[in-house]
């Protein structure tokens, strides 16, 4: 099992402990583009094939809600 595939069992296992580093690195190898926040904002904006994820950059975990959304957008590239 590769090292992203642990990464996501654990993501998908226990969303409230999900740090921004680890969620952020799911969503760009899965082939979403990052744009990051300008002027002060702290919200990420996450682009694939027409599906648009923002996740607010929160320390030090994200909230359980928004790790959900990405794991629904991210679907099953990291399933086996």
């Amino acid at each position: 099992m590769s090292q992203l595939q642990k990464l996501w069992e654990k993501v998908r296992n226990n969303p409230k402990a999900v740090r921004f580093e680890e969620l952020d690195k799911l969503l760009l190898k899965s082939g979403f583009k990052r744009r990051q926040p300008r002027s002060g904002s702290s919200h990420y904006t996450y682009v694939k094939n027409g599906c648009i994820l923002t996740v607010p950059y929160n320390r030090p975990h994200v909230k359980e809600k928004y790790v959900e959304l990405a794991l629904d957008a991210i679907g099953d590239c990291f399933e086996e």
